[in-house]
C-alpha cells in the first residue's frame, strides 16, 4: 500500500508541475486571460520591489538547498527515496504557484519594440526557448528529472537506476541547454517592463549561480569525464569553445539538480 501511494503521490506531484509550469509560460509570455508579469492594477512601487524580491527569494532558497546531496542524504532520512524527488518537485511548483499567485507588476517600461516584424521575431525567440528546455529535459531522462520514474521504480521495490554519464543532442553544443532554453524565454519579449527586467535579471544570475553548484556536483559524480566535457563544451552559448581535434565525446545523463 505504501508503494501505491507512493506512486500517486509522485504522479500528483507531476500532474500539477506540468500545468502549473505551462501556467507559467504564459504568465511570462503575458499571454491574455491568464495572471501574467504584467497584469493587474500597478500599487505602490517599492512595495510591489521587495514583494517581487522575496517571492524570487523564496523559489530560489528552496532550489538551493533541496538540490545539494548534502541535504537529500538529510531528507531521505525523513521521506523514503523513491519520493525524494517528487517531493522536491512539488515543493518548488508549489512555490512558483506561490510567485504567479503573489507577483505585484511594476509596468514602468524598459523598451517596446513596436514594429511588427521586430514584435513577431521575438516571439518567436521566446517560444523556442520553451523548445530549447523541454527537448532538453527529453534528451536526458524527463520523467527521472520529475521524479516519476523514481516511483514507478519504488512501486517494484527497486531503486532508479543512477544517472549515466552521456552527452545527446543539444548537449553535445552546450552543457547547459536547459537553463540557455529559460533564459532566451525570460529575456525574449517586445515589451520589457521594470517587473520583467527585475525578474529577467533575478532569474539569470541565480542560474548562473546554480551552475556552479551543480557543475560542482556533477564533477563529484562524473569526475574527469565532466572535466573533459567541460572544457570542449561551453556552458551557456553555443560554439563559444571548440574541442581538441580527435578528442571522444563524454557521456553524460546527469542532472544534479
Amino acid at each position: 500500500m505504501g508503494r501505491v501511494l507512493g506512486l500517486i503521490y509522485g504522479a500528483a506531484a507531476y500532474v500539477f508541475f506540468l500545468a502549473t509550469f505551462l501556467y507559467a509560460i504564459g504568465f511570462v509570455g503575458n499571454i491574455p486571460g491568464l495572471k501574467t508579469i504584467d497584469s493587474g492594477a500597478a500599487g505602490d512601487r517599492v512595495t510591489a520591489l521587495i514583494v517581487d524580491v522575496v517571492l524570487l527569494g523564496l523559489f530560489a532558497v528552496q532550489h538551493s538547498v533541496m538540490a545539494r546531496k548534502g541535504f537529500k542524504r538529510w531528507w531521505t532520512r525523513i521521506v523514503p527515496h523513491a519520493v525524494e524527488r517528487s517531493t522536491y518537485v512539488l515543493a518548488a511548483t508549489l512555490l512558483l504557484a506561490l510567485l504567479i499567485w503573489q507577483w505585484r507588476p511594476m509596468p514602468a517600461v524598459i523598451w517596446s519594440v513596436s514594429d511588427p516584424i521586430g514584435q513577431a521575431a521575438l516571439h518567436v525567440v521566446f517560444w523556442l526557448g520553451w523548445v530549447i528546455l523541454l527537448s532538453a529535459t527529453f534528451l536526458i531522462n524527463h520523467f527521472e528529472l520529475f521524479g516519476v520514474e523514481q516511483v514507478v521504480a519504488g512501486l517494484h521495490g527497486n531503486q532508479a537506476t543512477p544517472p549515466a554519464f552521456k552527452t545527446p543532442g543539444l548537449y553535445k553544443v552546450v552543457r547547459h541547454p536547459i537553463y540557455l532554453g529559460f533564459i532566451v524565454a525570460f529575456w525574449a519579449t517586445p515589451h520589457m517592463t521594470e517587473g520583467h527586467l527585475l525578474f529577467a535579471v533575478a532569474t539569470t544570475a541565480y542560474i548562473l549561480i546554480g551552475i556552479f553548484f551543480e557543475e560542482r556536483d556533477l564533477i563529484a559524480s562524473f569526475g574527469d569525464d565532466y572535466r573533459r566535457y567541460r572544457r570542449r563544451v561551453p556552458m551557456i552559448l553555443p560554439f563559444l569553445t571548440r574541442g581538441r581535434s580527435g578528442e571522444a565525446a563524454p557521456q553524460p545523463n546527469r542532472q544534479a539538480n
